[in-house]
């Protein structure tokens, strides 16, 4: 059982399914066809988390048939996982979803047409460059932490030739406004407060820059904006997507699935064609958007307004999760754990946990309506 089997022909679907193998039921190749000729989504970092959530969920959308393109990946610092996790693999993977009873899902995630190299020593940049050309292009998003957001004066000198990765997205927004100020959405995933403004404050700071040096017209600037032509939605992101874990590799050979192998590259990233996660996800959008979007809902994402967004990270932030996860590592810790789920089986600790977030987080929650906060913390605490 080999991932490169969904294309090669020699798939035997009864086998994979026998094991609790969830194959795609939609035609991966169609997909991928139209997807090349009218792409909508083109997703910054090739990690484990965005093939465990994003990708994931537009998986799922694309099993309800009522959507038929996938996302294109572009990978902005470690070249070596398109080489080594994607291509070998037709750029499919296995999710491997840890269920709080003790249930575990394993899914093939097909949704991943192109894997890109972000930069311009390689010839993708001239696909990419051709992608935000295109006016069907509706949405870029990023998960590529916090800090890939940043920049510094010298990087800001290079112009064109920008090497941190707002530098790269910056240039390929330029093009897009050249193409005819086409709109797009910059869309953050990443698990950081309003992350949508640091992404526009990354590329706000290469615009300047290269505006004030001549190297880009006034009108680029104009362009980025213009709310009507581009937006920076916030989002909140909750999902938990540790490295590859040596027991459900051991799980995934008995069952004879051959890419079980562990992938770590020059920079130290690990990875493998498998990603293990933990069931529990939470996606919650700004739903604004100036060229349409993936219906990325069929997949479980919330779309809302952005007071909405706040008030849920708010939520999870200051009283239903980071609180609970604090206190439980720290007395973990104290205690000799190791594994926090570990620390759910004492019942001591269990009790102290709940206590913390129904006793006194409850009476000052901030409530987003969208998500119940009684419920956000049984899913932490788990049953």
């Amino acid at each position: 059982m080999k991932l490169t089997d969904l294309l090669s022909g020699s798939l035997n679907a009864a086998e994979w399914e026998q094991k609790g193998y969830r194959l795609p039921n939609f035609d991966i190749q169609a997909v991928r066809a139209n997807t090349a000729k009218n792409p909508t989504w083109v997703h910054f970092g090739g990690g484990n988390i965005f093939r465990a959530f994003p990708a994931a969920i537009l998986n799922d959308a694309l099993n309800t048939g009522k959507y038929d393109r996938g996302v294109i990946v572009a990978e902005t610092f470690d070249f070596e996982v398109v080489d080594k996790a994607y291509t070998p693999y037709d750029n499919l993977s296995l999710l491997v979803s840890l269920q709080s009873d003790g249930n575990i899902e394993k899914k093939v995630i097909a949704s991943v047409t192109e894997a890109l190299k972000a930069d311009y020593q390689f010839s993708d940049w001239q696909r990419l460059k051709d992608i935000f050309r295109n006016p069907t292009l509706q949405m870029i998003s990023f998960t590529i932490t916090e800090k890939g957001y940043g920049y510094n004066e010298a990087d800001l000198a290079r112009g064109l030739g920008a090497a941190f990765a707002m530098g790269k997205v910056t240039a390929l927004l330029l093009e897009r406004y050249k193409a005819g100020a086409l709109p797009l959405t910059v869309q953050s995933m990443d698990n950081c407060s309003h992350n949508g403004d640091k992404v526009k404050a990354g590329v706000f700071a290469y615009a300047e820059r290269w505006v004030s040096d001549g190297t880009a017209p006034q009108g680029f600037l104009d362009y980025l904006k213009d709310g009507s032509k581009i937006s920076f939605p916030w989002s909140m992101i909750d999902k938990i997507t540790p490295r590859p874990h040596q027991k459900v590799k051991e799980l995934l050979a008995a069952d004879g699935f051959e890419d079980n192998k562990y992938i770590e590259t020059g920079k130290h990233t690990f990875t493998a064609p498998f990603v293990n996660a933990e069931d529990v996800q939470y996606l919650v959008i700004e739903d604004n958007y100036t060229n349409g979007r993936p219906p990325l809902e069929k997949g479980g994402a919330l779309y809302t307004d952005r007071e909405t967004v706040d008030k849920v990270e708010t939520m999870k932030v200051t009283t239903c999760l980071n609180p609970l996860h604090t206190a439980m590592s720290i007395y973990g810790c104290m205690l000799g754990y190791t594994l926090i789920s570990a620390e759910m089986k004492d019942e001591d600790l269990r009790a102290f946990i709940q206590k913390i977030g129904y006793m006194e987080a409850m009476p000052v929650v901030v409530d987003p309506l969208i998500l119940n906060p009684y419920e956000f913390i049984g899913a932490v605490i788990g049953k």
